[in-house]
């Protein structure tokens, strides 16, 4: 222990002994340490509350394992290096840890230092779920244990501008990580909007460390690997909670650099909330999340985020039957690209080509042409792109996402041979842990087998398929495409005795506002 810890903690060990001899309780104790300590050593608020109650860092540790362990999940990931951190306040506690830190000592997320209320929704003074005695620094004058003291998270007057809209979501989380299905309802959408529409407000208009933007940019990235196999709603609450804490930290200007790393993360963000709300069947919200991000994009600067964002706009058309304009932001997307080498060099040409596909109609020799010339400047885009955005399935493009798109293009110009050899190849670049993507697949190469004329194989594909899904991964955009392969087959060979088969199975499947389950 240094000089400087030591006089900290004997400051601290002599304001715990004078609280305790006139009866005062840990919370008012660790206000006096925060403010006596504080201006001489930069004592936090969260650290303030393990010195007034005289314990080590490790103590700390081993009462939130029992926390854990009473409430029958695996060991935390917790340790005293983090610990540590949150204490320094180089790092925030995510959610849950913040949760049980509360627990702990037995007080609100607001008496640690932590704006907003806590994951679970209650109060933390009862036995089991206890609150604290401290709330804006005033020792707690209620009645006892006797009085209810849980107050409900959804109450409005308890909150402030975009507080209860974080709630609603909040409250979502905490019910899909206890493995309730949640019905994608107007209360959620209305949350998702608002919270979108405040970071439009704060873009228009608008200290925060250097660390703490460490912290945003590694749960960006981090949100961006769960894509492909999360559930679209349990992320998207994940996704928009960050994007919401970026927008406080951007209320006020901040310097320069640190103000383009905001940005930079608002706009990634917002795109992957575009992405997810595409795949949930909004593609209003989709287009609104698009437009934030473009906003936020442009002022980076950065050509290579401007043209992602257009780019992964383009694919709200594509999938909900505007090709034209599909193909006008694809376009515009390359443009702004230029010659710099990135993802969205690569996934324009991809979009034209689908969307070029879809224009025309199969077995057209000029679009065949065209599009095929698009994928081939997709192909050599893609091998003068970094490795780092290679490797990254949302921000950046991968080769198994430009093979599936390839053969998505193919198929509908009607080229069912090769389209199936590329799909065939794509379907063994993914993980099993990986499911949209593949999904999508499994129904193009049924419609390669139907392109050939063998209905049966067809058939056999799309229903394996659709049986292959669980009941957290039937998004509207996948049983759109499940629907829209039972029209083609009935189009073909409408009296077919699996087709009817088919159809049932649809039918006992959810179409829209889909339940997600944890």
């Amino acid at each position: 222990m240094s000089g400087r810890q030591h006089r900290e903690t004997e400051l601290a060990r002599q304001l715990r002994a004078k609280g305790l001899a006139v009866g005062q309780g840990s919370a008012h104790i660790a206000e006096m340490i925060y403010e006596k300590c504080n201006p001489q050593f930069g004592t936090t608020r969260i650290k303030g509350h393990r010195l007034a109650h005289g314990v080590a860092l490790a103590d700390v540790i081993e009462q939130i394992r029992a926390l854990f362990e009473r409430d029958g999940k695996s060991a935390p990931g917790i340790g005293e290096t983090l610990l540590s951190a949150y204490e320094s306040g180089l790092k925030r506690p995510g959610p849950e840890y913040l949760h049980y830190l509360c627990t702990a000592y037995r007080v609100e997320p607001v008496s640690l230092g932590y704006d907003g209320p806590c994951i679970c929704g209650h109060g933390h003074k009862m036995p089991g779920v206890v609150r604290g005695d401290l709330q804006d620094g005033k020792p707690d004058t209620s009645p006892g244990p006797g009085e209810l003291l849980i107050q409900s998270i959804s109450n409005a007057s308890s909150v402030v501008g975009g507080e209860e809209d974080e709630n609603v979501l909040r409250r979502t989380l905490l019910q899909l990580l206890a493995g309730s299905g949640i019905a994608l309802d107007g209360q959620v959408l209305g949350s998702v909007e608002s919270i979108r529409r405040r970071m439009d407000d704060t873009l228009v208009s608008a200290t925060v460390s250097a660390a703490m933007l460490d912290q945003w940019e590694e749960a960006t990235i981090g949100f961006g690997r769960q894509y492909m196999n999360t559930p679209p709603l349990r992320l998207l609450c994940d996704v928009l909670l960050e994007f919401s804490a970026v927008r406080k930290a951007m209320e006020r200007r901040q310097p320069v650099d640190l103000q383009e790393r905001l940005c930079r993360m608002a706009a990634q963000l917002s795109g992957l909330s575009g992405m997810i709300m595409i795949n949930l069947g909004d593609h209003r919200l989709a287009r609104s999340f698009f437009r934030t991000g473009r906003t936020a994009a442009d002022e980076t600067g950065d050509r290579a985020l401007r043209a992602w964002v257009t780019a992964r706009e383009a694919l709200v058309p594509l999938y909900y039957g505007d090709p034209r304009e599909a193909l006008n932001l694809a376009k515009k997307s390359r443009d702004m690209a230029g010659q710099t080498p990135c993802a969205a060099q690569a996934m324009a040409p991809v979009v034209e080509a689908r969307a070029l596909a879809m224009m025309s109609g199969s077995g057209k020799k000029d679009v065949v042409d065209q599009a095929k010339r698009a994928l081939s400047r997709a192909r050599a885009a893609f091998s003068q792109m970094t490795a780092v955005d290679q490797d990254d399935s949302t921000f950046g493009y991968t080769e198994r996402q430009l093979y599936f798109h390839q053969g998505d293009a193919l198929v509908k110009l009607g080229q069912a041979m090769e389209a199936d050899l590329i799909l065939e190849q794509a379907l063994t670049k993914y993980g099993p842990a990986d499911w949209l993507d593949p999904t999508f697949i499994k129904f193009d190469r049924a419609q390669c087998k139907l392109l050939e004329g063998d209905v049966d194989e067809a058939l056999a594909i799309a229903r394996a398929t659709l049986d292959g899904l669980g009941d957290n991964c039937r998004p509207g955009i996948l049983m759109q495409r499940a629907h829209e392969m039972a029209r083609e087959v009935e189009a073909k060979a409408p009296n077919h005795a699996g087709l009817k088969l088919f159809q049932e199975a649809l039918r006992a499947s959810p179409t829209e506002d889909p339940v997600i389950g944890a």
